[in-house]
């Protein structure tokens, strides 16, 4: 009777591990996906329309590094095309750090991010420039399976300090959606 207690102890034991693993979050994260941003100028430069709003597509890459299991540090580099009105391209990098709310299949975050927005001569400017820009918002990831997840929203206000002849600030808002990988294996 002692061996089978021990025996089934051991079992429970050896069973619970990976529970507890699939439980914790995995130390980096890789995502790619769409964003769309709406970029709003308010001019004051001459050659330039005085109140022009622009769409801009972009390819976003993000990489989380999770210090636990509510804290990251968060890179994000996204590459922007204008679709509408007239051509141009722009590149953000932010960094900053991540929290995030892991609730079994949802992981809602939220995160505020700094860094640079370099534009080229068909956005505000006329040639390209690197300028300070914070992004702050929030998303919900939707887990797939154990190593991916799927990125339902992500929506932020996106402030970028073009020089512009008046408060030499945007106001913009973007809006994205992809997928995550979650490198589980590789634990520091």
């Amino acid at each position: 009777m002692m061996k089978l207690a021990a025996v089934l102890v051991v079992l429970i034991a050896l069973g619970a591990a990976p529970l507890k693993a699939q439980d914790e979050p995995s130390k980096f994260e890789a995502y790619g996906g769409y964003d769309y941003l709406r970029f709003n100028t308010h001019l004051n430069v001459e050659g330039q329309t005085p109140s022009q709003s622009y769409s801009l597509s972009a390819i976003d890459v993000q990489l989380e590094y999770n210090f636990n299991q509510r804290f990251g540090l968060v890179g994000d580099v996204a590459g922007y095309r204008v679709t509408s009105p007239g051509s141009g391209d722009a590149l953000s990098y932010l960094f900053g750090p991540r929290y995030t709310l892991r609730r079994g299949r949802f992981t809602p975050f939220a995160h505020a991010l700094f860094g640079g927005f370099l534009t080229s001569s068909g956005i505000q400017t006329t040639g390209t420039q690197t300028h300070f820009a914070l992004a702050a918002g929030a998303g919900i990831d939707i887990r797939v399976t154990p190593h991916i997840s799927v990125r339902a929203l992500q929506a932020e206000y996106l402030m970028t300090t073009i020089p512009d002849g008046l408060s030499n600030r945007q106001n913009n808002f973007r809006f994205g959606f992809g997928v995550s990988y979650h490198f589980n294996r590789f634990r520091l």
